[in-house]
């Protein structure tokens, strides 16, 4: 596995090494002594989550808020999406600041997404299937999340917006200037 930084602090693409012959390929998409060495700790993973959409699906941008918050290892098995970052800690250097990246089943890249951050992706193939790594479990009463659109993070999602799909909670979600952000990133665990 091949750890890449981003511009925002712990936000890390992984490239898995390929196996690939006329069978077919192998590749390890997790290997906790891998990220271990690369983090210094454990990344503790407790659950995995698959998601299957269509062309034009956006879901995000999404977040849990405090002790509650998630780190996410995302990855696409079928199909492609546009995958959006956004930095949600205060004291961090790159506060407010937007990370995209084209996750696909043909690339194969994966993205670690640190707590603190804001996630979301669109779909741009016919269907995607995405799979994704969580570290805390989901708590509704956590839930944070703002305007995919938001008028000041101009975030290009490369769909006309006329093709967007989105759930009727992210369509009432709260601009970014009212959404919950991370006053003190120290105590919160990558």
């Amino acid at each position: 596995m091949k750890f890449k930084k981003t511009n925002i602090s712990n936000l890390i693409i992984c490239e898995p090494t390929v196996f690939g012959d006329s069978r077919g390929y192998f590749m390890e998409s997790f290997k906790q002594d891998d990220f271990s060495a690369f983090f210094g700790h454990a990344i503790n993973f407790i659950q995995d989550n698959e998601s299957m959409s269509s062309y034009g699906v956006l879901r995000g941008m999404h977040y849990q808020r405090g002790m509650d918050a998630q780190s996410k290892l995302v990855r696409v098995v079928q199909g492609k999406v546009l995958d959006v970052v956004v930095d949600l800690r205060k004291d961090s250097p790159t506060f407010q600041e937007v990370f995209r990246i084209e996750l696909s089943a043909t690339n194969k890249k994966q993205l670690f997404v640190p707590k603190g951050c804001a996630h979301g992706y669109v779909v741009l193939s016919d269907t995607a299937i995405f799979q994704y790594k969580v570290d805390a479990p989901y708590k509704p009463s956590s839930e944070c999340g703002f305007l995919y659109n938001d008028k000041t993070l101009h975030i290009d999602w490369e769909v006309p917006p006329s093709e967007i799909i989105t759930s009727e909670k992210d369509k009432k979600a709260s601009d970014f200037k009212n959404a919950p952000v991370f006053l003190n990133s120290s105590n919160l665990y990558v």
